[in-house]
This record gives structure tokens, C-alpha cells and sequence, in this order.
């Protein structure tokens, strides 16, 4: 196989490869945002009564539901489930607002670690200053809170990168769907694929390296 004309495929791709990855960061970040915000909704509304009633039984229960089954059969669901009733949604806005849901219940998760892990003994001397819990939470709980999950957080959103690509199956223009429609033009689904991978890599890279 000549070296050039490899090249040249490799320099064909890049448009087609980019514009899907645009679309798959679009995704994630705007999923991740929205995963961090409900997750930290959800974990306030567990925590209402000590635990005990009706929200955090619900919380419990969206909990095991998006944490137990397949991201593409959750997908999936609110994909079809809407049409169902007549009522059309956008792809894109079903793959943000799918990987979201699915990752709030992890980064719930996640928080209520972070939350965990602070002493109580520190929370207890703050309140026998008189500091009053708004005070406590920002003052005491949030810093040593936000240094405990950041890590987990990250991770989180490596993972919501490599997960987007199963958004292609509701015709999503995503980095993996534009794989798979150069695949199907030129049946050379090895360099292809390799690429599409490396550009993966990359943006996984990236996270990372944002995060450290």
C-alpha cells in the first residue's frame, strides 16, 4: 500500500471526522453540564427528611432505573416514547438530554461520596460558632466536597465522550456516525475506524488533561 495515497485517504476523512467530533463534544459537554446540575438536584431532594418520604424513595428509584439498564435502551426509550403521543423531538436535543439524565444518576452518586466524606465533627464545631448552615456548607463542606469528587467527576466525563457514540443510532451526525457513512462509501472500515478512534483518544485526552 503506497505511504501518499494513504495520506490522502487519511487528509479525505479529516472534514467528515471533525465535524462529527464537533458534534460529539457539543453532546457531551452540553450532557455532562446537565448530568452535574440534576445530579446535584437529585442529591438535595434524597437527603430531604433525613431520607425517609416520598422524593427520596423517587430518587431512589430514578437512581436504580438509569444506573441498571442500557444507555441505549434508555436512549431508545425517549427517542420513541414521545413519538408515541405525536410528539416529534430532535435528535440532538433527545441524545443531550438522554446522556444527561443517564449520567446525573452517577454524578449523584458521586456527590453524595463527596458529601460523605467530610467529617461531621468539622460540620458540628462550624454550628457551635453559631455559623448558620448556608455559611457551613460553603465555608466548611463545599471546598472538601469539590476536592474529593473533582477526580470522579472527570472520569465521569470520559465516560459520557465515549458513551456519545451510541447516539449515531438515532441519526445523530456524531463522530462514530460519520465513521460509519465513510465506511459505506469506501469500504475500508480499518484506517477509518483507526481514525475515528484516535480522535477519541484525543478528546478523552483533553478531558483529562482539563481536569488535572
Amino acid at each position: 500500500m503506497n505511504a501518499t495515497t494513504l495520506l490522502e485517504r487519511l487528509a479525505a476523512y479529516l472534514p467528515v471526522l471533525l465535524q462529527g467530533a464537533v458534534t460529539t463534544l457539543s453532546v457531551a459537554v452540553a450532557a455532562i453540564a446537565l448530568g452535574f446540575a440534576w445530579g446535584a438536584v437529585l442529591l438535595g431532594l434524597s437527603l430531604r427528611r433525613g431520607g425517609r418520604g416520598l422524593l427520596p424513595a423517587a430518587v431512589r428509584t430514578y437512581l436504580s432505573f438509569f444506573r441498571g439498564t442500557p444507555l441505549l435502551v434508555q436512549l431508545l426509550m425517549l427517542f420513541y416514547l414521545p413519538s408515541a403521543y405525536g410528539l416529534d423531538l430532535p435528535p440532538l436535543l433527545v441524545a443531550i438530554v438522554a446522556l444527561g439524565l443517564n449520567s446525573a444518576a452517577f454524578q449523584c452518586e458521586i456527590l453524595r461520596a463527596g458529601l460523605v466524606a467530610v467529617p461531621a465533627g468539622q460540620i458540628e464545631a462550624a454550628a457551635s460558632f453559631g455559623m448558620p448552615p448556608a455559611r457551613i456548607f460553603r465555608h466548611v463542606q463545599l471546598p472538601q466536597l469539590a476536592r474529593a469528587v473533582w477526580p470522579a467527576v472527570v472520569s465521569e466525563g470520559v465516560d459520557v465522550v465515549k458513551s456519545s457514540a451510541i447516539v449515531s443510532v438515532i441519526s445523530v451526525a456524531d463522530l462514530a456516525r460519520g465513521g460509519r457513512q465513510i465506511v459505506a462509501a469506501n469500504f475500508r472500515p480499518l484506517e477509518v475506524y483507526v481514525s475515528a478512534g484516535l480522535c477519541y483518544l484525543l478528546m478523552t485526552g483533553a478531558v483529562l488533561w482539563l481536569g488535572h
